[in-house]
């Protein structure tokens, strides 16, 4: 898979965990660019981009995820 549809579907989950349809994340995103995104929703989007890739992330890589690029290559490695 490659990083654009990987980009095209995290959009996608985004949008959705975030309930807005117009929300496009990129590589330098991070949870201060998005309203809402506090640590309740972080669990939300986690388990929804699991879902989605069909990964699991273990607690260690979720808290040094600094932005969605990150995130983006954490789900690249998984699915490898």
């Amino acid at each position: 898979m490659s990083r654009e549809e990987v980009y095209e579907r995290l959009n996608a989950v985004f949008a959705d965990v975030f309930d807005d349809p117009d929300l496009k994340v990129n590589d330098e995103t991070t949870a201060a660019d998005v309203d809402g995104w506090d640590s309740l929703i972080h669990i939300t989007l986690i388990d929804s981009v699991e879902e989605e890739f069909d990964v699991s992330f273990d607690m260690r890589t979720i808290v040094k995820l600094k932005n969605v690029g990150e995130m983006v290559d954490v789900i690249l490695s998984e699915l490898g």
